[in-house]
């Protein structure tokens, strides 16, 4: 994080913000960034209001800009009460807030946000990730984290990385599928229990049937493992509907990124 954001030069290689190199053309990368790292770069004797003007003008935005951009990016981050106390008076909470507007004060193309929500209440943790979620569609985020629920209600992509060395990139739900080398699909269906997991064990697409519970009306919970290459939940419907059986649940089972995670370095481990 800290080369990407020019806080720290390679020992080897090259990092480019928006075609520009960190370390020849350092200036007009950072420009490009927005960055919060964990430690929230704050001085705490400063009002909020006082604290954005003075981070946009080590920018170089001029006044009036500055000015109608600490109204945006107060209303943004929630901190409408506050732009006139003191920071050192804030929570934990509102202190990242204010560390997020400063990191999109100046409108940069990438947001670089390191730990975002480490060491604040659960409260403040959800409507953080909210705030995060919502500058999706204006910027380009790249969130470091060890929370890896937190990558999961954040991330559209996801980079695993092992003693330096990245182990996969990709969605959550694909890192997934392609770990298990299929889908786990969980349905519970009223009906024969021995008929449907024969029709289920005969589908096209079906691997395995895992797992049978059941429940006092005649309805049962099955748990089926499916093949990647084929989309298995059409014609489980269709089977069921056809059947005359009643189905009350079918959904996708996604593997966490904490399995993700421990299944993918602990293989690493092994294999090195």
């Amino acid at each position: 994080m800290k080369i990407i954001t020019g806080f720290m030069p390679p020992s080897s290689g090259s990092v480019s913000i928006a075609g520009f190199d960190v370390v020849s053309e350092s200036l007009q990368a950072r420009k490009m960034i927005g960055y919060l790292p964990e430690t929230v770069p704050l001085y705490t004797d400063m009002v909020v209001k006082e604290y954005l003007y003075f981070m946009g003008k080590i920018r170089g935005m001029d006044n009036s800009k500055i000015n109608k951009r600490i109204d945006d990016v107060i209303e943004l981050c929630g901190l409408q009460m506050y732009r006139d106390s003191i920071i050192g008076k804030l929570s934990k909470g509102y202190r990242q807030r204010l560390g997020i507007s400063q990191a999109i004060l100046h409108e940069p193309e990438i947001l670089v946000l390191d730990e975002p929500t480490i060491g604040i209440d659960p409260i403040q943790v959800v409507e953080t990730r909210d705030l995060i979620k919502s500058l999706k569609g204006n910027h380009t985020l790249m969130v470091s984290t060890h929370i890896l629920p937190e990558a999961s209600a954040i991330c559209d992509r996801v980079i695993i990385i092992h003693e330096g060395e990245i182990v996969a990139i990709d969605s959550p739900d694909q890192l997934g599928n392609r770990l298990r080398g299929g889908a786990v699909i969980e349905l519970d269906i009223r009906g024969p229990r021995k008929q449907v997991v024969k029709a289920l064990q005969n589908l096209d697409g079906v691997r395995n049937v895992m797992r049978v519970t059941g429940e006092n009306d005649g309805t049962a919970t099955y748990s089926i493992d499916t093949d990647q290459s084929i989309d298995v939940s059409p014609k489980l419907a269709k089977l069921i509907v056809d059947s005359g059986w009643e189905l009350k649940k079918l959904e996708t089972l996604s593997m966490t990124l904490e399995e993700i995670f421990l299944k993918l370095t602990t293989t690493e481990s092994t294999e090195n």
